[in-house]
């Protein structure tokens, strides 16, 4: 018997308005196709899931590699000209440092297969890919595609220290601490949480790294900051602040704007599923959670800084945009859209309250990156029990108690980000040392370090 209505697939094929219309003028077409549509939305298969979700880690992984190029072009514009080439091959050696050593031995230790609650494990070293044509789909995704979603999130983690000490960092002894932040530092934080060692165990929570990512690094970027001092002239006597302004303002622009489309992926793809209606859903609403914390930070920032210098400051906006999405990025589904927003807001009044902290207490933190990753973090991470509790034995938390598990999911990761990080910088600067000569920081490391200038015969003007 000839069919009386198209197939499902002939109205999918019309797209949304060819199909709505011709169900319209035709309701007797409309229960039929609603019960084709309801079933085949759900129906998804083991293969057909498994290509899904390595789609999407695939897809979010490319998104955060892409944060690569954000960090390079925010630091290049906030650096003087006479380092801005520098700044850039530390940023490209600091993503590739980190994609070997998180294949080495770096995804090992960040998952090494806990059984409950652990500190630190280790799976082996150079993590195994699949043979070529095969796939478990046991798993639920392609192995390789988790781990390069894991390694780009690696990546991004030094990217933070790299702003933090730009401009009196040889470049030897910068790599060298990125070598073991990657490898080892990092890794370790993550198996706490991502690995399910103890901090997992005791119900602390954060969805896609404000602590395991960006407190991580935040707390490095300080050791760092402390450690090596400041820029040569940045602080005067009695208190002076001298402002060092960035070589290209339009460029630390471009460069925010890249990272807050790399953080849909950095956010989204942290569901690490879209297999189902629901998980697409999910991803959904954490793209718009993702977004309006940012626009809540960049709008807090502006008004706050028109208040209290009459002026509204760029680089502020650009960091306040940055702290909102790293507030909301240890929890960015179970918020509202209100909440969202005002934990972007937040994390946007920390960068305009905490930048001039940093300078009373003379640490240059060139690009604001501590305001921005460390205390942006741990406001964030200490946000999420206000809309989630965790299941611990059986039983969830109150609010209180999560907040406190977030807590020490904070301070553990200080002290052992800070211990690490700092006996490193210590151990350089005593061997092969850490600065270059006033010299050569005067002059720029550009020539010295690289022997490229970014822009020929300016760097002598800033």
């Amino acid at each position: 018997m000839k069919s009386t209505f198209p197939k499902f697939g002939t109205l999918l094929k019309m797209g949304g308005v060819g199909a709505a219309a011709l169900l319209a003028s035709s309701p007797a077409l409309a229960a039929p196709v609603a019960e084709l549509a309801a079933p085949a939305a759900d129906a998804v298969g083991g293969g057909t899931a498994y290509i899904l979700n390595t789609l999407l880690f695939l897809i979010g992984g490319f998104l955060v590699m892409w944060m690569a190029a954000g960090f390079a072009m925010l630091e290049a514009g906030l650096v003087r000209s006479k380092n801005v080439s520098t700044q850039c091959l530390k940023n490209i050696g600091l993503y590739s440092i980190a994609g070997l050593m998180f294949w080495v031995v770096g995804y090992n230790i960040a998952y090494p297969g806990f059984d409950g609650a652990g500190w630190f494990g280790m799976a082996g070293t150079i993590y195994p890919m699949q043979e070529v044509g095969s796939a478990d789909l046991d798993t639920g995704y392609s192995v390789a595609s988790d781990w390069f979603f894991q390694m780009v999130f690696c990546a991004t983690t030094a990217s933070i220290v790299s702003g933090t000490v730009a401009e009196r960092v040889k470049i030897v002894p910068f790599f060298i601490f990125v070598t073991v932040l990657t490898g080892f530092i990092y890794p370790v934080v993550v198996s706490w949480e991502w690995g399910a060692g103890s901090l997992d165990a005791m119900g602390f929570s954060d969805f896609a790294g404000s602590t395991l990512v960006h407190s991580t690094g935040g707390w490095a970027a300080l050791m760092g900051a402390i450690i090596i001092g400041a820029r040569i002239g940045r602080y005067g006597p009695d208190g002076k602040v001298n402002v060092f302004p960035g070589s290209n303002i339009p460029l630390a622009t471009l460069g925010t704007f890249i990272l807050w489309l790399g953080w849909f992926g950095f956010n989204g793809a942290s569901q690490l599923a879209m297999g189902t209606v629901g998980d697409v859903s999910d991803v959904s609403k954490i793209f718009v959670n993702t977004n309006m914390a940012a626009a809540g930070g960049v709008v807090t920032a502006i008004i706050l800084t028109q208040l209290r210098y009459k002026k509204a400051d760029i680089t502020m906006a650009l960091n306040g945009a940055l702290a909102g999405l790293v507030s909301i990025t240890a929890e960015p589904l179970a918020p509202s859209v209100g909440s969202s927003i005002l934990i972007g807001a937040v994390g946007g009044a920390i960068v305009v309250f905490t930048v001039p902290l940093l300078d009373k207490f003379k640490i240059d933190d060139v690009v604001g990156a501590i305001p921005v990753h460390l205390f942006a973090g741990i406001w964030g991470t200490l946000a999420v029990a206000f809309n989630t509790q965790s299941e611990v034995d059986g039983a969830v938390l109150s609010m209180g108690a999560q907040f406190g598990v977030q807590a020490i999911g904070v301070a553990a990761t200080g002290v052992f980000v800070c211990l690490a990080s700092g006996i490193l910088w210590f151990a350089l600067k005593a061997t092969i040392g850490v600065r270059p000569s006033e010299e050569v920081e005067l002059a720029g490391l550009d020539v010295h370090e690289t022997g490229v200038e970014a822009y020929p015969g300016l760097a002598n003007q800033g």
